[in-house]
């Protein structure tokens, strides 16, 4: 997978920026933040439940948007320096995290605890569980592993994390996602903002409605993905900071009270996790489409949900082009191969 063209801002040092800029920003952050704490004197709030409830919450995600915006604009102009500096700005942000929290909470598995077995049912704990929010000294705990039924008789494994490791998770994804949405694959539907299945669907319909059609669909899944996906590619190409990236890569997981360390895959239970595996899986349309049309063949479409996609085109015998590409190559982020 080494044509596969992921941007390494890990490693990108960030420039110094314009004082004025850096101040500015500072000052925008902390006047919000400084805002809120006067509505909470006006209103006189004294628990951490009321804090909780006098959140203003419109005002909280607009302000997490327009950084999004920002970081989203930096990236399409390759401004990795910049992008980094405002990915750090909005993880320290008051507004980013009450937004994490707010999510994991609503998360339907928000009833199922980590290995420390602790729940968070009021919005006391809502709000001092956002005031644990940071990077410092920040701890990953092992998954808690339990398994879940599959359709076709066998069970899948899923890596539960703690609460507040699933709202670090929550946490640092709002700095990710607008990268992972720019430099995305443009026919990838699955964990992606205001896109679904349907979609994936109308393209399907959109590619087999034309008069030179494909004549042969082919489904196929990357066999345990997830579990799979290369630790070494993660920390070198994922911008995140590779602390924080390398906790959660690298907790392990409890199963009968024995812990185990993992070497590859991110556990399908966290929140961060389709994130990662859409930016390990960004590059294969790209890769497989024009080196059919190279070889003179007939027109190729990738389509993609996650870790099941739907190559399409006119004949047989394509397997041989496609099972390469999604094989772990020397420095790919796959150990994986196609099922059809």
């Amino acid at each position: 997978m080494e044509n596969i063209r992921i941007q390494d801002l890990s490693g990108t040092k960030v420039s110094r920026r314009p004082l004025g800029a850096l101040l500015r920003e500072n000052l925008q952050n902390g006047f919000y933040e400084g805002r809120q704490m006067m509505a909470e004197k006006a209103g006189a709030p004294s628990s951490d439940a009321q804090r909780w409830l006098a959140i203003d919450w419109p005002e909280v995600e607009k302000h997490v948007y327009r950084l999004q915006v920002r970081i989203a604009k930096s990236i399409r102009e390759q401004r990795w320096g910049r992008a980094r500096a405002l990915q750090h700005l909005l993880s320290r942000s008051f507004a980013a995290k009450v937004l994490a929290v707010k999510r994991v909470i609503f998360n339907k598995g928000s009833r199922t605890a980590g290995v420390d077995g602790v729940l968070w049912t009021s919005p006391g704990q809502y709000w001092r569980a956002a005031q644990k929010l940071r990077t410092a000294g920040y701890q990953a705990q092992p998954l808690r592993r339990i398994y879940i039924p599959k359709k076709n008789g066998k069970r899948r494994p899923l890596g539960i994390p703690t609460l507040h490791d699933r709202a670090m998770q929550a946490l640092y994804a709002l700095g990710l996602k607008p990268i992972a949405e720019t430099t995305g694959d443009k026919h990838s539907y699955g964990f992606r903002e205001k896109r679904s299945l349907h979609d994936a669907c109308k393209q399907g319909f959109i590619v087999l409605a034309q008069r030179t059609a494909a004549q042969w669909v082919l489904e196929a899944d990357i066999k345990a993905c997830f579990d799979r996906i290369s630790h070494e590619w993660l920390l070198t190409h994922i911008p995140l900071p590779k602390r924080v990236l390398r906790q959660w890569l690298k907790a392990g997981y409890m199963e009968k009270e024995a812990r185990y360390e993992t070497e590859d895959g991110t556990p399908q239970g966290g929140i961060i996790s389709p994130i990662l595996c859409n930016m390990a899986l960004d590059g294969l349309e790209e890769l497989v489409v024009p080196a059919s049309r190279s070889r003179g063949r007939s027109k190729l479409h990738v389509i993609r949900y996650a870790d099941d996609c739907a190559p399409r085109r006119r004949t047989g015998g394509f397997r041989s082009s496609v099972q390469p590409c999604c094989t772990r190559d020397e420095g790919g982020p796959l150990g994986a191969a196609v099922q059809a």
